[in-house]
């Protein structure tokens, strides 16, 4: 068992050198929980050795777990802080609230597919992430009696930035989404202070889409 797990902490840090860090992302608490979480553990066994692999991976319910590098890239554009409340749209895998939870004071993260949050639930227990706060719900509509959130990030393609999502943020919070049509979205940063809304764009990205009330319909 001891020899499995040197092997994975052997491909993690590889996957942190030659993926992130080679990538431009520099935030230390960023790199530090991902060398911290064992991505293997958030996909299946039959998938495990290919869990730190530059690519996205399935994990049912027609999901994936994001290639390592653009969940880094979003959690370094939420500008973390240790003492954060962080609410996550769309649990899937688990592995994005685990990152954040080695990182901020607290995670919310909401899913809509029962089968992923009973799976994710049991895990973040088994992992011990005691400061995540799972929901089974429709993330599109956020967690309003938890809100405002220092950061927001959305984990599925959305039509449009749900205005529901940038209402439950804080002065000076952080929202990251994907956002446009159901093939490629770009990645869009929103940051709400005093003076309003302003939104930049970190570029092309492509997650499954956001089903939900303020995204796209169930088909």
């Amino acid at each position: 068992m001891k020899n499995f797990s040197k092997k994975y902490d052997r491909k993690r840090e590889e996957m942190v050198r030659s993926q992130i860090e080679a990538r431009g992302i520099r935030d230390p608490l960023v790199l530090s929980a991902f060398r911290a979480v064992p991505r293997h553990l958030f996909v299946s066994e039959a998938l495990r050795e290919q869990a730190y692999g530059d690519y996205p991976l399935p994990i049912g319910e027609q999901q994936t777990i994001s290639q390592p590098y653009i969940v880094a890239e979003m959690t370094q554009a939420l500008e973390l802080g240790q003492s954060d409340r962080v609410l996550e749209v769309g649990t899937g895998s688990g592995y994005q609230a685990a990152i954040l939870a080695q990182i901020v004071y607290r995670v919310y993260t909401v899913e809509r597919r029962r089968t992923l949050y009973m799976q994710t639930r049991h895990l973040f227990d088994k992992l011990n992430y005691h400061n995540i706060v799972t929901k089974y719900a429709d993330g599109t509509k956020g967690w309003q009696e938890e809100s405002p959130f220092d950061a927001i990030v959305v984990t599925a393609g959305a039509p449009e930035m749900p205005e529901m999502l940038i209402n439950q943020l804080a002065e000076g919070g952080r929202l990251v989404a994907p956002v446009g049509n159901q093939h490629t979205q770009e990645l869009i940063k929103i940051y709400r202070d005093k003076g309003g809304i302003r939104q930049t764009n970190l570029g092309g990205c492509r997650f499954v889409k956001l089903v939900g009330e303020h995204g796209w319909k169930e088909q």
